[in-house]
């Protein structure tokens, strides 16, 4: 029971990190023009240049970045919650009893992280400037996308979990 529970705490921890990461790093979207430097836009690169001046931050545009903002931290504090609470849960509930509640936040993380990864794919394209369209999604962008199954099996895994001994 001890390494069940051994890699259960491991494999949320490690999702919680690929979230951190993919919100926090400066890569989700990556220029290389030619003979020039790697330009890295990231989430909060890219909002300042659409969300400044004032006058400009409550465009189309900008909103579907502040959404994916949003959610990309959502999801990550949700995730954190879900690990505090499986904690907590396994000192407070009956043997035989489920995870429900840890499950259930859990589940709201890798709802958030596949809406955000999701709106990013579809609008990426209106949150840069000109000269930045034409590049690739970069390693934050698939950190994310590989954070929604993990956080997904592991909220299904607290979903399916007993307590016991």
């Amino acid at each position: 029971m001890f390494i069940i529970l051994a890699f259960i705490i491991l494999f949320h921890f490690a999702g919680v990190i690929l979230l951190f990461v993919s919100t926090i790093h400066n890569a989700w979207w990556v220029v290389s023009p030619p003979e020039r430097e790697v330009i890295y836009a990231d989430l909060w690169y890219s909002c300042n240049s659409t969300c400044y001046p004032i006058e400009n931050s409550h465009t189309v545009e900008a909103a579907y970045l502040q959404v994916v903002q949003a959610t990309m931290i959502l999801s990550t504090i949700l995730c954190c919650i879900s690990f505090f609470t499986f904690i907590l849960q396994l000192f407070r509930i009956k043997q035989g009893e489920r995870f429900i509640f840890t499950a259930i936040i859990e589940l709201l993380a890798s709802l958030f992280v596949m809406i955000a990864a999701s709106i990013y794919t579809a609008q990426n394209k209106s949150f840069h400037v000109t000269s930045l369209q034409q590049g690739s999604y970069g390693s934050s962008y698939i950190l994310a996308w590989v954070s929604f199954p993990m956080t997904l099996f592991s909220g299904l895994m607290y979903l399916v979990l007993r307590k016991r001994k």
